[in-house]
């Protein structure tokens, strides 16, 4: 995936309003990612220099993550965790596994829904779940006007989804939390009368769409991003739900310091790095992913997150991921 010059300059002009009080020369922070080495070594950097400490990072994907933490327990090096998804951090914060974060960090993130309910954790970039359409077929006028509607026959056979990928099992999961076990089971016996076409993930989804092979397909918003930066007259087009509908799911990328860190305020200070506007700006234009805080811009013609009327959800439900895949092998969706 290409850099963009504005995120690598963004990064280099970076300056950090903080004051370190405690951080000697012995002194290292040690960061457990589940967000890949590519992606996040550059924030490390930069945020390493900022404050004046060194930060050891240990890679692997958030659930690999997770559990290290977990068997390492009081004994762990880390603090603070970056999962790729807010469930990972769910399960920690119902452990009481992380710090309770200060207002000042809690409050740069600009909507709610994207901060633990404990103030525990923080979203630190976003991933907006969204219909993409083929807009040589379809305009957004032709979509129903709530994502629960696809039910509708009318849409029988015109339907991608990834019922495997782990994007749609978490909102499966959200849909769960806000509508009830029973009646997202029954949204998705009725999903799966209407014949959708399984897929690998999202780029396959999309790439069904394109083809005219299905009309709509269930994807993460910035997956299309990366084909339209590629050919900008790709014929695929994102509709995000609004007004608290449940197609109106952002799930994060997120951070929150370990409990049992050993410098736990300088921990701090790194999650405020990732939420300072050039490290905001570097995910967004890098990753196409949404920026959770105000000052930050998104990629092209992105929605900014405060523009979004978002379901009140509970983040850390996406924890509950066995009971969302057991549910979808019920209903034959697995």
């Amino acid at each position: 995936m290409p850099r963009s010059p504005l995120a690598l300059s963004a990064l280099g002009s970076f300056a950090l309003a903080l004051t370190l009080t405690s951080c000697g020369g012995d002194n290292s922070l040690t960061l457990y990612s589940g967000r890949g080495e590519d992606l996040v070594q550059p924030v490390v950097d930069l945020c390493s220099e900022q404050l004046g400490v060194d930060i050891k990072t240990r890679y692997g994907d958030s659930a690999e993550m997770l559990l290290l933490l977990q068997e390492e327990g009081e004994n762990t090096p880390a603090d603070v965790y970056f999962s790729q998804g807010a469930g990972f951090l769910g399960v920690l914060s119902a452990s009481n596994g992380l710090l309770t974060l200060d207002e000042a960090i809690t409050t740069r993130v600009s909507n709610s829904n994207l901060i633990s309910p404990a103030n525990d954790w923080v979203g630190v970039s976003g991933r907006a779940r969204t219909v993409a359409y083929n807009s040589n077929v379809l305009s957004e006028d032709d979509l129903p006007n709530s994502f629960t509607d696809f039910t509708d026959p009318k849409w029988s056979g015109r339907i991608g989804w990834a019922p495997t990928n782990a994007s749609f099992q978490d909102h499966v999961t959200a849909l769960r939390g806000l509508l009830g076990d029973d009646a997202t089971r029954a949204w998705l016996t009725d999903m799966v009368a209407n014949d959708p076409v399984a897929y690998d993930g999202n780029t396959a989804i999309l790439e069904g769409v394109a083809s005219g092979e299905i009309d709509v397909g269930f994807v993460n918003h910035y997956y299309l991003y990366r084909f339209l930066d590629e050919d900008p007259s790709f014929p695929v087009a994102n509709h995000f739900f609004d007004d608290g509908d449940p197609g109106a799911l952002i799930n994060v990328a997120g951070a929150g310091v370990i409990i049992h860190s050993q410098l736990p305020d300088i921990a701090q200070q790194l999650v405020e790095c990732l939420l300072s506007t050039e490290v905001q700006n570097y995910f967004a234009s890098t990753n196409y992913e949404l920026p959770v805080v105000n000052d930050a811009t998104p990629w092209s013609d992105l929605p900014k997150v405060d523009s979004l009327t978002l379901p009140t959800f509970d983040l850390n439900l996406l924890a509950d991921l066995q009971g969302t895949v057991d549910m979808l092998v019920e209903v034959g969706a697995l």
